[in-house]
């Protein structure tokens, strides 16, 4: 793959490779098309070919332009989409969360389901259950949750999803305690934010994005100071969530 995409490759997020899943980005129509053309003729040249069926765009509307026509590929109109599913995230044309969160909780369904007959069976050890809950079902959940800006109504469909799969097993919520998942959800963001962005030296200059907003939001909720984040240890010690 690394010499089949060599006339593609590019920095993130131009252009971003996952074994033989492939996202070109460009700011303009005529930048992708010309990336895709390229694309096939690469392929084409090793005796691979470019599935149409399984191509597809988005055109973003959060752009300073909004530049009218198609993408294509020799002709053919590539299928326009408003939602574009990258791995196991789900990105939206309007750059809101809403497809990526009910995509992550029918995930955690899918999970809770697959494990039904362990976390309803009596004769399974609490804690089990619990580490299975942990380890398994809510980081299905909270897949990507680290670059979510979320809003109230995000947080309470994760909340009614985790209380309904929760309260089907009491002994869990009950005896042991877990953690709320907007706890953890918290958590998720602030870990991101340390390793990333804790790094950087402040007064850089940065766009103003919504991501920013929710984690300034964050800091502010859990009262900690966002200097600490160069302190590797002091950090990890304030965003800890513990559970039982």
């Amino acid at each position: 793959m690394d010499e089949v995409t060599r006339d593609i490759q590019g920095d993130i997020p131009w252009c971003m490779l996952f074994a033989d899943d492939v996202v070109l980005v460009d700011e303009s129509r005529a930048g992708v098309n010309r990336k895709l053309e390229l694309w096939r003729q690469m392929l084409e040249s090793k005796c691979f070919r470019l599935s149409r069926t399984k191509t597809e765009y988005m055109r973003c509307d959060f752009g300073a332009t909004h530049e009218e026509g198609d993408v294509s590929l020799e002709g053919q109109v590539v299928p326009k989409r408003d939602t574009f599913r990258y791995l196991g995230s789900m990105l939206q044309r309007d750059r809101d969360i809403d497809e990526d969160v009910s995509h992550r909780i029918k995930a955690g369904w899918m999970k809770w389901c697959q494990a039904s007959g362990v976390l309803c069976d009596k004769k399974v050890p609490q804690k089990l259950k619990v580490k299975f809950y942990r380890t398994a079902i809510r980081p299905a959940m909270l897949y990507g949750a680290e670059c979510w800006p979320t809003k109230r109504r995000h947080v309470q469909q994760l909340s009614v999803a985790e209380m309904r799969m929760l309260l089907r097993n009491d002994d869990i919520w009950d005896r042991l305690g877990i953690a709320p998942i907007e706890e953890k959800l918290i958590q998720h963001r602030l870990r991101w934010f340390g390793h990333h962005d804790g790094n950087m030296r402040r007064g850089r200059s940065r766009p103003k994005l919504t991501r920013e907003e929710t984690i300034r939001r964050d800091l502010k909720d859990w009262s900690i100071p966002r200097d600490l984040s160069l302190d590797r240890s002091a950090w990890k010690a304030a965003i800890h969530v513990p559970e039982p």
